[in-house]
């Protein structure tokens, strides 16, 4: 690793700490290098606050009283293009520009409309001698979530289930039956933590009667979101207690409630999956997991209306059941968590 990619790799260090507190923004991080050596760096903390770049420069003038004069002499390392436009803040590329700054290295451009190249370009029109494509797949690994959303109109969609050792996903009966551990269960509400919503079926509510929360993690609650054509679901059930933003798709009625909004879908026999996709891209969601139940996944599944798998695999078999979901997909990472294998796909074509 040469040191531009070293400090590169700081800067998506930096950025990850945003994670679950900055969408629909982009997380990103920034630091600034002298003589080979940090004098500041910052990351994108909060949606609607300072960017990365920002914090970066302003943590130089906190640590150092020659501040200005040390910006001129050095080198600043973003993993995203710095952007260009007035937005809930203002442009990254003028605070570089307006502090002197003569070298830029970028890990990845922005593919948003308002920026796409016009940051990297306002700072070489103004003599910036700007370095691109850092670490270009790590940076844009980074931000996978707001490229699909940027890109593809849609949330960054995530399918999550446990089977069986021989692949059964549910009881025949559809009673409630833990397959994971508990293990398992705390990694789930971390991730729930780092995603904009959790969305599950009605069967799913009625059998399981989820709570949808964080509540065995730190972090925010995703928003929950619940698919029940003709509202059948009881108003008893956890997901309607609003300690969460609830979104209930269905087919009679558009209204909002407090933390509860009805969504009516003209048509649920056709594009169900894409209609619920473009919506919550509409809705400024930039991630979903899709937790069940195997109908609902296998709704998202038949659409290839997916980015990534997540499947843990208990040591137990069951003699009967509802079979567990079948993708067509890459096996990309496996690690044991307690008594449980988990499995992360994704699509063979992206």
């Amino acid at each position: 690793m040469n040191t531009d990619e070293r400090y590169m790799q700081r800067c998506i260090e930096l950025a990850r700490l945003g994670m679950g507190s900055v969408s629909p923004n982009p997380m990103v991080g920034a630091v600034v290098v002298h003589r080979d050596r940090i004098i500041g760096e910052g990351w994108h903390r909060q949606f609607g606050q300072a960017h990365a770049e920002v914090n970066a420069i302003t943590h130089v003038f906190e640590q150092h009283d020659n501040g200005e004069e040390l910006l001129r002499a050095s080198t600043l390392y973003v993993c995203l293009e710095p952007c260009a436009h007035f937005g809930k803040t203002p442009p990254c590329s003028d605070l570089i520009i307006r502090h002197n700054i003569p070298k830029v290295v970028i890990g990845c451009r922005d593919p948003f409309d308002a920026v796409d190249g016009k940051g990297i370009e306002k700072l070489r029109n103004a003599g910036v001698e700007v370095v691109q494509d850092v670490l270009k797949t790590e940076c844009e690994a980074l931000n996978k979530r707001f490229f699909t959303r940027i890109c593809k109109q849609r949330p960054y969609i995530i399918l999550k289930w446990a089977q069986t050792a021989n692949g059964y996903f549910a009881p025949a009966d559809k009673t409630q039956q833990w397959i994971s551990g508990t293990e398992a269960k705390t990694l789930v509400h971390k991730w729930r933590s780092e995603e904009d919503a959790v969305l599950i079926g009605k069967n799913t509510a009625l059998a399981d009667n989820p709570q949808l929360t964080t509540r065995l993690w730190p972090g925010k609650n995703p928003i929950r979101i619940v698919i029940d054509r003709n509202l059948q679901l009881p108003a008893t059930l956890h997901v309607f207690d609003n300690s969460a933003d609830t979104i209930v798709f269905n087919a009679l009625k558009t209204e909002h409630q407090d933390h509860l909004r009805y969504i009516e879908v003209e048509d649920f026999n056709h594009y169900l999956p894409q209609y619920i996709a473009y919506q919550l891209y509409l809705m400024d969601v930039q991630s979903v997991i899709i937790e069940g139940g195997a109908q609902t996944l296998n709704l998202f599944i038949k659409s290839g209306l997916w980015d990534e798998a997540r499947m843990f695999v208990s040591p137990v078999s069951w003699q009967s059941g509802i079979p567990a979901p079948q993708i067509n997909g890459q096996l990309t990472a496996q690690e044991t968590i307690g008594q449980d294998l988990l499995q992360t796909f994704i699509p063979l074509v992206q």
